[in-house]
């Protein structure tokens, strides 16, 4: 077993003694997984994560204006529970009815938001109907204006993880909550948590969380920067992100190891525009960071956008609540400073 001193050695770069070339390269993967596994138990569970810096999930009643910035009235979130967890867990909604503190009232308060848990077969493996009401039915539930639930946690659950469908390319049992406005023209604003407890948020140990399309609030404040983290296999060889409604508010800008602030097209008002990237050797096996940086002249109050992304075989990308590798660092050459200059 690996010594905590050996670890930190490699961490800054030395060389533990008596290490041949073999074992510091096996270590260096142990300490890379081992480093990945911890930023996923630490920050994996809320929806949206910490990372990402983004408020709200938000789903519009299914009579409202696309403009408002929705355009299909539902939003597909899939929660991934490793092999080797056998306990009950919980899916809890953070803010679910309409109304009140959070959400975007048009007018009198008159919609109504569906969750629905999903697993078993199909629930993601047909991809035909990964965003639809594919797999085994778990519960689901209807809030509407009702005070109730405003500015509370809602817990759907217990489930057992062997009710979802078992998927290695997602690392674990895959279950799939559904959001739809299903009557009213209102903008629900809303948080998941994947759980231990049934009455608190206690994350599980190597949970995710990630979506294929992605519908969001974003700040109101200019200096709050947003983050989508999608992540590049080594098979993909190029990326077409499309962005709906983003109302002109700004830059959306893609980082990565090999890229720093790449712009990329951004729609106007109700209008939905694409750009293409092509992914640098550097990138494969990392994720990319794509931020949403508001102007600083007039940005707008209640901005909500759909945001998503496809490869070169037009397949849509999943973005992690937490980046697979951790948030891309740019690594260009440094810059040199010659001495006498400043």
């Amino acid at each position: 077993m690996y010594r905590v001193s050996d670890i930190l050695l490699l961490q800054i770069g030395g060389t533990p003694k008596g290490f041949n070339t073999f074992k510091t390269r096996l270590m260096k993967t142990y300490l890379f997984i081992l480093v990945l596994l911890i930023q996923i138990v630490a920050l994996g569970q809320p929806v949206p994560a910490e990372e990402e810096n983004i408020p709200f999930l938000v789903t519009f009643g299914n009579r409202a204006k696309p403009s408002y910035g929705d355009n299909d009235f539902k939003q597909v979130f899939f929660f991934s529970i490793p092999k080797d967890y056998r306990k009950p867990f919980y899916i809890r909604v953070f803010d679910p009815n309409i109304g009140g503190k959070y959400d975007e009232m048009i007018g009198k308060p008159d919609t109504k938001t569906r969750f629905t848990v999903y697993g078993g077969k199909e629930c993601i493996s047909n991809r035909a109907k990964r965003e639809e009401k594919s797999g085994n039915m778990l519960a689901t539930r209807v809030f509407d204006s009702k005070p109730t639930y405003d500015d509370k946690w809602v817990t759907f659950g217990p489930f057992n993880p062997s009710q979802g469908e078992y998927m290695e390319k997602y690392y674990g049992n895959v279950f799939k909550i559904i959001a739809e406005g299903i009557e009213g023209n209102d903008g629900n604003l809303y948080r998941y948590f994947l759980s231990t407890s049934p009455t608190k948020n206690i994350p599980i140990d190597g949970g995710n969380a990630f979506t294929f399309f992605y519908t969001f609030r974003l700040h109101a404040d200019p200096n709050q920067v947003s983050h989508i983290y999608p992540y590049v296999d080594d098979k993909v060889i190029s990326i077409k992100q499309t962005n709906f409604d983003w109302d002109d508010d700004g830059s959306i800008k893609l980082y990565s190891v090999a890229t720093l602030a790449k712009d990329m097209a951004v729609s106007a008002d109700n209008k939905s525009v694409t750009s293409e990237y092509f992914i640098k050797k550097e990138e494969k096996g990392t994720s990319l960071d794509i931020q949403f940086q508001k102007r600083k002249t007039n940005p707008l109050d209640n901005n909500n956008a759909v945001f998503y992304i496809r490869n070169n075989y037009g397949e849509s990308m999943p973005f992690y609540t937490v980046p697979i590798g951790g948030v891309p660092k740019f690594k260009g050459a440094p810059k040199v400073v010659h001495k006498g200059r400043r």
